[in-house]
């Protein structure tokens, strides 16, 4: 009895044995196919996230673009905060963030309000850690639709990397500006035309805010006057000094001019500013490939007249519509 019972327990072993081995397969296969399924909704939505994180690059780099507006330099057309839509494709996009300008539809024309990298911007970091850092930066800058930015300074505040300004002088032009008016002289043409006369027989309808208002200037001249004296190591009257209000100060480019004017006379002997002033009646001259962006702000911008014309290949692109928020969406004009 117990040789047979032996006897069976040694083919029930050798029985499972075998049922282990050719089963051992599709085991496997089925614990495999339970762990799928655990993973699957996961595996789903990454590869959902990574379709679309694509989607937006592509997007945002080739087509179109979201910019948030840091300034208040294009006031009242463009108010701090407004987030825009900005067509990439029609200057030419980058083939890479930042490099590799591929050609465009057209060139930027006069009253074009466009984006382009600003001419001061200087990256945080030296060498490839510097490319490495704009390239990232510009990544996650468009694929959160402009609402995080990772270049900051020291101090926490944003790092204006792009401006958005408006075109007002193209290749061939020459722009001056008379008491804080633009005039024009455009390329092979002999007169000068007001920016707002030839604003106004086009329809253009955008407007030129002001904070400084025309019976200023006469205060801004004789502050700039005063202050050219004293350059030149005259006395200068309080009288004349107290002409000059906040306003009077905002406008730089009026008080440099009358400034120069002034040392002009009292030192001719000084060419630097004999040449200034000259370079500054003759207009500001902007090269061929290359435009002049002012701000419609006008006495509050940063724009052409303190870093010059601007290289068309720096241009990124046109401004579409505001589409944030909801009660100033509108295409942009």
């Amino acid at each position: 009895m117990g040789k047979s019972v032996k006897k069976a327990d040694f083919f029930d072993n050798i029985q499972k044995i075998t049922e282990d081995i050719l089963t051992y397969r599709a085991r496997k296969q089925y614990i495999k196919k339970e762990k799928q399924k655990a993973k699957k909704p996961l595996v789903d939505w990454l590869e959902a996230f990574l379709w679309a994180a694509c989607m937006v690059l592509l997007l945002n780099q080739y087509l179109v673009q979201a910019y948030k507006i840091p300034t208040g330099s294009m006031i009242n057309s463009l108010n701090i905060g407004d987030h825009v839509f900005v067509n990439k494709n029609i200057y030419g996009p980058e083939l890479l963030p930042g490099f590799f300008k591929l050609p465009g539809l057209q060139q930027p024309k006069r009253n074009d309000v466009i984006v382009f990298e600003s001419p001061d911007y200087v990256s945080r970091f030296s060498g490839w850690m510097g490319t490495a850092f704009d390239i990232t930066q510009r990544i996650i800058f468009m694929l959160t639709l402009s609402l995080v930015d990772i270049d900051r300074n020291d101090q926490g505040e944003q790092r204006v990397h792009f401006l958005i300004k408006r075109t007002i002088g193209q290749g061939g032009d020459r722009l001056i500006f008379k008491d804080g008016d633009v005039y024009i002289k455009f390329a092979g043409e002999d007169r000068w035309v007001s920016e707002r006369e030839y604003n106004a027989a086009r329809g253009w309808k955008h407007n030129v805010s002001r904070l400084i208002k025309q019976d200023d200037y006469e205060a801004i001249a004789a502050f700039g006057k005063a202050d050219g004296w004293s350059i030149a190591g005259f006395p200068v009257s309080q009288k004349l000094i107290s002409q000059a209000s906040s306003a009077v100060r905002n406008d730089s480019l009026a008080v440099y001019l009358s400034r120069n004017e002034t040392v002009r006379k009292a030192m001719p002997h000084v060419k630097s500013y004999s040449n200034n002033l000259a370079a500054s009646r003759l207009g500001w001259y902007v090269p061929e490939g290359r435009i002049l962006p002012l701000g419609d702000n006008r006495d509050s911008s940063y724009d052409g007249r303190e870093y010059g014309p601007v290289k068309v290949s720096k241009v990124l692109g046109k401004g579409l519509v505001i589409f944030w928020p909801f009660n100033r969406w509108g295409k942009i004009i």
